[in-house]
């Protein structure tokens, strides 16, 4: 699929186009685009700063851990955590039982709809995983254990919102999506998404984090969600938020309580 192609009204987004990178690979870029697609797009006007995670544009999905292809992007480190950021610590203890009251006690969320954008928009959230394998020489990543994507699994269902909150510029949007979306590690690149499962869990993540934002009266929703999906590599047109406007959801606190 060519990477200015319109897709179907359901899925208005197209992936960063091909003719910015050099290989079927291009690494996901942290800063803030124009809505996509951008034609002719060059590297000199892409973003400086990318966090360690890769995104295949054509779907090739056949990836080697060891890939030797010089002509593969490397991937950059993310930058240094947001200062004064709040900080989620989890371990072997809280994966196995599935308890989020480490999150609500280092962040002071403990009602899903009793939370206001305002405080977390500049500190921002991110995690520190201290888990211990049962074998020292596993040489799986943190995403690739079942028991940890499951955690993250139940904190995504209660919080649908929460990585508009999270510390993007160090990588952890990335992080978060990897714990969701199927991916293949590799050592030069890092994370390499499924590109149709990644471009879904951006969409949904897109209407959530919209309508979430407005109703909470917070500036410029439709340009924080566009960032949040330009992290991801993707660019979301105008017309998903015209199309949202013209058909909102009206939802009570209450029902939002009960959804989640």
């Amino acid at each position: 699929m060519a990477a200015t192609m319109k897709l179907k009204p359901l899925l208005p987004l197209s992936p960063l186009p091909e003719q910015a990178t050099t290989s079927s690979i291009s690494r996901i870029s942290c800063g803030l685009f124009t809505s996509l697609p951008i034609p002719h797009a060059s590297a000199s006007r892409r973003p400086q700063v990318s966090v360690s995670v890769a995104f295949n544009p054509r779907g090739n999905f056949d990836i080697s851990l060891f890939d030797e292809d010089n002509d593969a992007t490397k991937a950059e480190h993310p930058m240094p955590p947001t200062e004064g950021r709040f900080e989620v610590v989890i371990d072997n203890d809280v994966v196995t039982r599935l308890d989020l009251s480490p999150f609500q006690a280092a962040t002071g969320i403990k009602s899903p709809s009793l939370v206001n954008p305002k405080d977390f928009l500049e500190r921002r959230i991110g995690f520190t995983i201290n888990y211990a394998r049962e074998d020292p020489g596993d040489p799986r990543e943190l995403s690739e254990f079942p028991e940890i994507r499951l955690w993250f699994v139940r904190l995504d269902a209660t919080y649908p919102w929460l990585p508009i909150l999270l510390d993007w510029r160090a990588g952890e949007l990335a992080r978060y999506a990897a714990m969701l979306v199927p991916h293949q590690m590799n050592m030069k690149m890092g994370v390499v998404f499924n590109p149709e499962a990644l471009e879904l869990f951006v969409m949904n993540k897109v209407f959530v984090a919209y309508s979430w934002l407005k109703h909470h009266d917070i500036p410029m929703p439709q340009l924080r969600t566009k960032d949040m999906a330009t992290m991801l590599g993707f660019g979301i047109g105008d017309e998903l938020y015209d199309l949202i406007d013209k058909h909102p959801l009206h939802l009570s606190s209450s029902s939002n309580e009960e959804r989640v």
